[in-house]
């Protein structure tokens, strides 16, 4: 009845996320062709009417082919698709981390691939993932979008897969800011309300505001340094500050709101400003870069 389908960069955690007693087609990424190829090419050879797309990353509960096969069974045909219900375990005994808090809104996501099956010949309609998306990121909500586009509904099953929290180094939430250049394609592709389609937020237009503010400061301070007249100095000057203090205001409120629900250990709270810094001015470029790369 199902195959299951797991791209992987050869993650160790792998073994954990292969169930037992069911065909399974393990792809691995050894190009760096990102997940959506590497999906394609494994559902592609599942004859199956159903895959289940999993994570390399996740872990199947006890009893999670049962739950599958119940949550697919009689099914009506205009169902494209069933997501499984993803658990994050968060350590217990304090605050989760911001990078623990990230994963977390995974257990609210609608349609991850984390565990996703869909009907075979609801991805032969729509063409399957679009490749174009070159990362783990917006490639399952473009594929749901499209599915449910092409007349499908989807629902959630009862299944449970759980996907652990990891430690992806100091830099990780600035490294996940590339996303924006692909929510241009979103955009290109499902129009400028996508955001709602897929219940998505985002703090772009403030990054934006940041960026702009903090950029006029240095603009401002530069202008006034090389000023010959003095009048024209001062005002530049206190229009620097003026734009500094509103990148000042901006860039700390940013920090709270990533330190306050934390655990505020030095180290977290320390990554939390350093990073707070950069992430607004990295969104912004890697949104640009996106959107030129959608006009040319």
């Amino acid at each position: 009845m199902i195959t299951v389908v797991i791209p992987t960069i050869g993650r160790a955690s792998l073994a954990d996320a292969v169930p037992e007693g069911v065909p399974v087609i393990v792809v691995e990424d050894s190009e760096r062709r990102g997940p959506a190829a590497v999906r394609n090419q494994g559902w592609r050879q599942a004859r199956t009417p159903w895959v289940v797309f999993l994570d390399d990353d996740v872990v199947p509960s006890e009893g999670w082919l049962d739950a599958v096969v119940k949550d697919l069974a009689d099914l009506p045909e205009d169902v494209g698709g069933s997501q499984g219900r993803i658990e994050v375990p968060l350590p217990e005994g304090r605050r989760p981390t911001d990078a623990e808090r990230n994963t977390a809104g995974l257990a609210d996501a609608d349609w991850i691939t984390a565990d996703m099956a869909y009907r075979r010949t609801a991805l032969e309609k729509v063409g399957g993932f679009d490749e174009r998306f070159p990362r783990a990121y917006r490639e399952d909500a473009d594929l749901a979008l499209r599915v449910m586009a092409a007349g499908y509904r989807l629902v959630k099953g009862e299944r449970v897969t759980r996907h652990p929290v990891r430690d992806d180094g100091f830099w990780a939430s600035v490294r996940f800011q590339r996303g924006n250049a692909d929510d241009a394609l979103m955009r290109k592709i499902h129009g400028p309300g996508w955001r709602s389609l897929i219940g998505a937020g985002g703090l772009l237009p403030r990054h934006a505001a940041t960026t702009a503010l903090g950029l006029s400061a240095l603009a401002l301070t530069t202008a006034a340094a090389a000023s010959g007249d003095g009048t024209a100095r001062k005002r530049a000057a206190g229009a620097a500050l003026l734009a500094a203090t509103g990148w000042a205001a901006l860039t700390a409120r940013f920090a709270w709101e990533r330190i306050a629900p934390g655990p505020r250990t030095p180290a977290e709270i320390v990554r939390m400003l350093v990073t707070s810094v950069a992430i607004p001015p990295v969104a912004c470029g890697y949104r640009l870069r996106g959107e030129l790369r959608e006009r040319w």
